[in-house]
């Protein structure tokens, strides 16, 4: 076994360890995270980072080209948002955020950590390349943390309705709280899609190939723009009724996974994960 794969591996088992110490916390009905979770994604956001370098050691390219690795990069970026989360009230988002980094991991590691080969995925480099498509992994991740409060949101809400007080109630963050940390995930993601994407387009004008409207990537790209700006639109309109920009967060970070899976499946080239 490789180091990469070895080290990814040990990232995965520490993040569905995680993710485990988690959910039975709040069985239990605790107040929070445990204190033993931080230390223990901690350890899996080390050995994740340390995986990538391994790769980029080994293979000379930087794991943003192809599948799995692309999906490995977008699974450690949520895990260390969880990880800054992990020191603030917001703790249990990780209830959410991780088993989506250990999700994201897992099929990187099924499909492969290999790096992009031949000819066609030579034009994929360069720091343009590289600056589009980090830009880009931090506007998902920033949709996801707003997917990840937006469904603890919808949840609490439900329970309080039901004036049900039970693991739910102690464990999550209060509702405000959660409003706030979904309404400032997108609100800072939207500018760095935005900006993935203009650089996109200009970059493969210049130096890349032409993409058209109907490219898969152009067409997921401006897919999970809209839902930015739908989401945003639907927690500025609903001031007074916040659940619905949770609402609107969950169904849009849905229709981004659905589009991207339809457009992945349609699409015969194997370069690039945007």
């Amino acid at each position: 076994m490789s180091p990469t794969l070895a080290l990814h591996t040990v990232a995965l088992l520490l993040y569905a360890t995680t993710a485990g110490m988690l959910g039975l916390s709040m069985a239990r009905g605790g107040h929070g995270a445990p204190r033993a979770a931080t230390p223990a994604l901690a350890l899996g956001v080390g050995a994740h980072g340390a995986a990538l370098g391994a790769f980029a050691a080994r293979h000379h390219e930087l794991p943003l080209v192809g599948l799995g690795p692309s999906l490995s990069v977008l699974a450690l970026l949520i895990a260390l948002g969880s990880l800054v989360l992990a020191s603030t009230r917001t703790s249990p988002l990780s209830l959410v955020l991780v088993p989506v980094a250990a999700a994201l991991a897992a099929v990187a590691e099924a499909v492969g950590l290999a790096p992009g080969a031949g000819a066609q995925e030579q034009v994929y480099r360069g720091p343009w390349f590289v600056l589009h498509v980090v830009l880009a992994m931090v506007g998902y991740a920033g949709l996801t943390i707003a997917f990840a409060a937006g469904l603890m949101y919808l949840l609490q809400w439900r329970e309080l309705k039901g004036k049900r007080f039970g693991a739910v109630f102690r464990f999550f963050p209060p509702l405000d709280t959660l409003d706030r940390i979904g309404f400032r995930a997108l609100l800072a993601g939207l500018p760095f899609l935005t900006a993935a994407l203009l650089l996109g387009w200009a970059w493969s004008h210049r130096f890349g190939p032409g993409m058209g409207a109907g490219n898969p990537k152009v067409v997921w790209g401006v897919v999970t723009w809209l839902v930015f700006v739908v989401a945003l639109a639907a927690r500025g309109r609903g001031a007074r009724h916040p659940r619905h920009g949770a609402m609107a967060s969950v169904i849009g970070f849905a229709i981004v996974v659905v589009a991207y899976l339809l457009l992945r499946a349609g699409e015969n080239t194997g370069a690039g994960f945007l």
